[in-house]
């Protein structure tokens, strides 16, 4: 069921997938929105009821003016408050991913457990991908040319206007937010306190091993690392795998 509320006079949308099950808060990564998350939420019902947000200038939501580390982070935190539910479980993807280790390192006590999808504490990915994506095609099956194999993975996001198809976030506002997204986040990554799941495609180009395996060693208390075979979209290659692997960790520490 797709949903609304508001924040500093912007409208945030969500998709709560339903069910009897504990919440998990799901957070897309860019070029994406909360309906990618479907296949996983029908995947680990009906112990976990995933709750997906579009996040600011994606799927449903108004764009903004910013996107920056703790504007992403202000409105996990207004979204968590708007569900009116106690601590809980996020799983993030990419751009998500680290919005989730942040929300979690900053707001510990509203976290019970964390999954992050292929980011690294490092981030360095740069904007080539956005700026070389058509920004209007005359039909979806065009769009879905000019993309080329990737267009898979954006499918999701496709929407018709009257002048075509293009996306449901804007390119500039993509580049913005990836541009904001890199640097250091060690600081975040190492303070987050509860049981973590870091998750790495073994065809990603976005994390590497080595990376990942420090960010498990650097975490007092560690943090489990599963590395499945799949690219950066880890949920969207290897699905099936993706949701045991989340429903094995999150049974074990919950």
């Amino acid at each position: 069921m797709r949903e609304f509320f508001t924040v500093d006079d912007r409208r945030l949308s969500y998709l709560d997938f339903g069910g009897p099950g504990t919440p998990l808060l799901a957070l897309h990564g860019h070029y994406n929105e909360a309906s990618a998350f479907g296949p996983l939420a029908e995947a680990v019902a009906p112990r976990w009821r995933v709750i997906a947000l579009d996040q600011r200038g994606h799927g449903e939501s108004d764009r903004a003016g910013s996107y920056g580390r703790d504007d992403y982070v202000a409105d996990i935190a207004a979204f968590h408050q708007h569900l009116g539910i106690g601590p809980v479980a996020v799983l993030g993807h990419s751009l998500g991913g680290v919005n989730a280790y942040q929300y979690a390192a900053r707001h510990s006590a509203r976290v019970t457990a964390l999954i992050v999808e292929d980011i690294g504490a490092v981030v360095d990915v740069d904007s080539a991908f956005a700026e070389r994506l058509p920004s209007r095609a005359p039909s979806r099956q065009a769009l879905a040319a000019g993309i080329g194999p990737a267009a898979e993975y954006l499918a999701c996001s496709f929407r018709r206007s009257p002048d075509g198809w293009g996306f449901s976030f804007d390119l500039g506002d993509t580049v913005a937010s990836q541009q904001a997204l890199n640097g250091d986040h060690w600081g975040d990554w190492t303070a987050v306190t509860c049981p973590a799941l870091l998750v790495r495609g073994t065809h990603s180009d976005v994390l590497t091993a080595g990376h990942a395996h420090e960010m498990t060693a650097r975490r007092d208390g560690g943090a489990r690392l599963v590395e499945l075979e799949a690219g950066h979209v880890v949920h969207h290659d290897a699905p099936a795998r993706f949701a045991a692997a989340v429903t094995d960790f999150l049974s074990e520490v919950g």
